[in-house]
């Protein structure tokens, strides 16, 4: 069954929406074996994008492996999942994924589990550790079936910013980096949810993967195109919303796509004909109630002086934090303890730093911190 609206999950078909240029310029990439780094702020679409471009591929010398590092903690762990994520999706049966394991992995057990749910797909997994395999080994995999095959590997790592996090992880980065340059049978699609730790790993110059492969910035989809689509899908379940109400979906989420499509649907819910205002002020409360419980576990934890920024940066105080007016009025602390404050905020992600000063990084988050937390 269609969905009238998607969020929290990657979307696809009729919930795709615009992103031409964007799905354009991958593809380009990706039949081009050009290295991609996508980044934008979380709720932009990445991997809806990621999966769009790989459904779009028709070309039968092209082959894509999607990874998902989200659950790597250490290297090892990427390197298990890099290396049954490779192994999987370049073959199309059980017994060739078989006959890859052995032929470009030696020294393994590889072990298979199919789910009770027919409509499930099996897990591979093979018990790489250092004992049984050297890093440069695993990551040459992509190269190695690439030129065997006469293919070119396309390997897309969504959460790829987690690497940031693994033990000896600028150690790790060097090793990934020095044998993934090399590769003429493989490309990389790197991209991530925090956009803080991948703008860390990829635009700065003493970082191992600086000017690694081209980098993208996912902007948001425009208000035109979000109240034609939202008016679509509207009329698709028989009922109508105006374009002021669809502008107001816009402005309140700030064209963050995932927030559009999540406050689109409350509101389609509350609606049995036509949206009025009894209608979205419902969906809105619906929303934010929705959010509640990942927004309190957000602010756990913070000190007084980080909620006080928080409240300011609420307020429209977004540069100028040191002076002597804002400092007192916000009750910041010192000035030198400032910069910590900050910074603290910035890799919790609950703030930004733009060129023309401090962001929250949420809009929604805005709206649910004033009406709690800012009297």
């Amino acid at each position: 069954m269609e969905k009238a609206f998607v969020y929290g999950v990657s979307v696809e078909n009729e919930n795709f929406t615009d992103r031409i240029k964007e799905t354009k310029r991958l593809k380009l990439n990706f039949t081009n074996g050009l290295n991609t780094i996508l980044i934008s702020p979380r709720r932009m679409g990445k991997t809806s994008l990621v999966k769009k471009v790989i459904d779009t591929l028709d070309n039968p010398e092209i082959k894509v492996v999607y990874m998902d590092a989200y659950d790597c903690r250490s290297e090892y762990d990427f390197y298990n999942k890099f290396a049954a994520s490779v192994i999987k999706q370049t073959s199309s049966k059980v017994d060739q994924w078989l006959e890859n394991a052995k032929e470009f992995l030696v020294r393994v057990s590889p072990k298979i589990s199919f789910s009770p749910d027919p409509t499930m797909d099996y897990s591979v997994s093979f018990g790489i550790t250092p004992e049984t395999h050297s890093p440069e080994e695993i990551l040459s995999l992509p190269e190695l079936i690439g030129a065997k095959k006469n293919m070119h590997i396309v390997v897309c790592i969504d959460e790829f910013q987690q690497i940031g996090e693994f033990p000896d992880s600028l150690d790790v980065q060097k090793r990934l980096r020095s044998v993934w340059q090399h590769q003429r049978y493989a490309s990389y699609c790197l991209f991530g949810s925090k956009k803080h730790l991948m703008t860390k790993l990829f635009q700065n110059k003493r970082m191992p993967f600086y000017q690694f492969g081209e980098m993208m910035y996912l902007d948001k989809i425009s208000t035109e195109d979000w109240v034609s689509y939202i008016q679509y899908r509207f009329k698709s379940r028989n009922k109508e919303i105006s374009e002021d109400w669809c502008l107001e979906i816009c402005r309140i989420t700030d064209n963050y796509s995932s927030y559009v499509q999540q406050l689109a649907w409350n509101v389609l819910a509350e609606t049995d004909k036509s949206v009025g205002e009894e209608e979205f002020k419902a969906a809105k409360e619906a929303m934010l109630a929705q959010c509640d419980a990942l927004f309190v576990q957000q602010i756990q934890g913070l000190t007084t002086y980080q909620m006080n920024l928080l409240r300011a940066i609420c307020n429209g105080v977004n540069n100028e934090f040191m002076s002597k007016k804002v400092m007192d009025t916000y009750n910041l602390g010192t000035k030198s303890n400032f910069a910590r404050i900050k910074n603290a905020l910035i890799e919790k992600e609950l703030i930004e730093e733009r060129k023309d000063g401090l962001y929250l990084s949420d809009p929604i988050f805005k709206i649910w911190f004033n009406s709690n937390y800012n009297d």
